[in-house]
């Protein structure tokens, strides 16, 4: 959720009339988002910064009584210049109404469609799960990007620019591994729940049990606006679970995962021995700990508690390529942007008391080596981008989570494809 608070921060900054530069950043920060959607909302220079390591020079133009006027002019010509760009983009695009978007819904004949009913249904829990295991399922190509050495693993190890280094790191990042491994000095738990489901429009339903009369959670899904080339559908993770009105028993899954139990202790030891990479490199390897977790417990999911691949034999690095039938989208990310529907799932979950993760006030998750998600069998559901949204949708998605057009609008800030109200402002 940092993207839409980083834009409510900025705007609070200027009601409550700071004078200070603004400087944004962070893996999911970039130059364009900062142009669009944080610059015009502060009055004072907001600088996007790519790593920590380039803040030096930028506050150092800052400060200069002669650099910094030049300085802030160039930034601010680049991001008119950024902004023109993309809104120039933005008008070539065409925007279909929310109910000619769902007409143009992804096809599937329900009738000829597997449908696969979960061998276990109901929730699971995963207590203290061997890291011992978790850890073969680890993909180390995002670890190489965490540390600024882009390149896929392990053909990294050989790269002529990074590959001392990076072998480097690799092997104190296992030499780590195998100390927290031995010493437990993190946990892992998680928790999965397979329930009997059916779409009702962009909504699913999940219900108590076989019966289907009692819902017990809906969940709401975005559907793609942006017109689409002939015989390319406007998408909603919704598609992917039988309509209510054909009458088939469909199912849906979700989970959330932790190996983040211990983290703070941990880097709190390095940092107090002054050990600043260590407590880095420690945090690093609880993230992809979580990410390993919860590729194990989908294959799990669909080799034994789902069942639908039960003789599925899969490298790990097939597993990274996600050759496997089925998807597990999250809250917060391209297919579903909205981090309020964290809470619907970590309640059907009870994900707090079954894992020790608990949510922000932001809906960010605790320990930060945490993930969580829906699991989708249909062998035609995919990954996409929801991209950006008409206000008649945000309208009805609103009506449907019983919240406010403005309380939507400022969850979903990126993905408006118009600029929301101000208070007290009418169109």
């Amino acid at each position: 959720p940092s993207l839409d608070e980083m834009v409510h921060v900025a705007k609070e900054l200027k009601r409550e009339k700071f004078k200070q530069p603004l400087l944004i950043g962070g893996a999911t920060t970039s130059r364009i988002h900062t142009a669009v959607k944080i610059d015009p909302t502060y009055d004072q220079p907001v600088i996007h910064v790519l790593d920590a390591s380039r803040s030096v020079s930028v506050t150092g133009n800052l400060v200069s009584s002669t650099l910094r006027d030049d300085f802030v002019d160039d930034i601010r010509e680049e991001y008119q210049r950024l902004r023109d760009q993309h809104e120039g983009r933005s008008r070539r695009k065409t925007y279909l109404p929310i109910e000619e978007a769902r007409e143009n819904r992804t096809q599937i004949n329900w009738k000829n469609s597997p449908v696969f009913k979960p061998e276990k249904t109901g929730i699971h829990v995963f207590e203290d799960y061997p890291l011992s295991e978790i850890r073969n399922y680890i993909d180390w190509g995002p670890f190489f990007i965490t540390w600024q050495m882009p390149g896929k693993f392990p053909q990294i190890l050989e790269d002529e620019k990074y590959g001392e280094e990076a072998t480097k790191l690799y092997e104190e990042a296992n030499r780590l591994l195998d100390r927290i491994v031995k010493e437990h000095l993190l946990q892992a738990n998680g928790v999965i729940g397979l329930f009997p489901a059916n779409s009702v429009g962009d909504d699913i339903e999940v219900y108590t049990d076989e019966k289907r009369e009692k819902v017990q959670a809906v969940l709401h899904t975005l559907r793609q606006q942006a017109e689409k080339r002939r015989g390319q559908p406007n998408k909603a993770l919704a598609d992917y679970v039988a309509p209510k009105e054909t009458g088939i028993a469909d199912y849906i899954g979700g989970f959330a995962v932790t190996a983040g139990l211990g983290s703070d202790k941990l880097v709190r030891q390095f940092e107090e021995e002054h050990d600043d990479y260590h407590a880095i490199l420690s945090k690093a390897l609880a993230d992809r700990l979580a990410e390993a977790f919860a590729e194990l417990l989908h294959e799990k999911v669909r080799k034994e508690y789902w069942g639908y691949s039960p003789d599925e034999q899969l490298s790990n690095e097939q597993l990274i390529r996600e050759e496997y039938t089925g998807i597990r989208p999250a809250a917060g990310y391209p297919a579903q942007p909205d981090h309020t529907e964290k809470t619907i799932l970590f309640d059907l979950l009870k994900v707090e008391d079954n894992t020790g993760i608990r949510l922000t006030e932001n809906l960010a998750m605790t320990p930060p080596a945490s993930v969580s998600g829906l699991y989708f069998a249909h062998p035609k559901s995919t990954y996409f981008n929801v991209g950006d949204l008409k206000k008649d949708q945000i309208k009805d998605y609103a009506k449907r989570k019983g919240m406010t057009v403005e309380e939507v609008e400022r969850w979903l800030h990126p993905n408006l494809n118009y600029e929301p109200e101000k208070p007290g402002v009418k169109a």
